[in-house]
């Protein structure tokens, strides 16, 4: 059964930082697309940053760009978001998704954990 599990959510304040964890479980994630996305209410769910399991390459959406990085760990098979100099736009629930390099669609979604940046 595969699991994705997300972490690390919480209240920061405008300017600071948050790292979110996704603990990877349940199958071979070799040649998966490990990605964030992020749901606000009343918004679509968008992605914000991507990694390719095996090569480590990354994507990081350009709203993102500079503040976010995101990152993975394969030995512990864990993916991380980090998040810098936080803004109140940044409230969302954050979501873990992998897909296969096969495929355009994601084939696992974790629960979400949700980050709040005050102002």
């Amino acid at each position: 059964q595969v699991q994705l599990v997300e972490s690390g959510g919480g209240l920061v304040q405008s300017g600071g930082s948050l790292r979110l964890s996704c603990a990877a479980s349940g199958r071979n994630f070799d040649d998966y697309f490990m990605a964030w996305f992020r749901q606000a209410p009343g918004k679509e769910r968008a992605i914000v940053a991507g990694v390719w399991w095996t090569s480590g390459q990354t994507y990081t959406h350009s709203s993102v760009v500079g503040r976010f990085t995101i990152s993975r760990d394969t030995d512990k098979s864990e993916v991380y978001l980090y998040l810098n100099n936080a803004k109140p736009e940044d409230t969302s629930v954050y979501y873990c998704a992998a897909r296969s390099s096969t495929r355009s669609e994601y084939d696992y979604w974790g629960q979400g954990t949700q980050v709040t940046v005050s102002s």
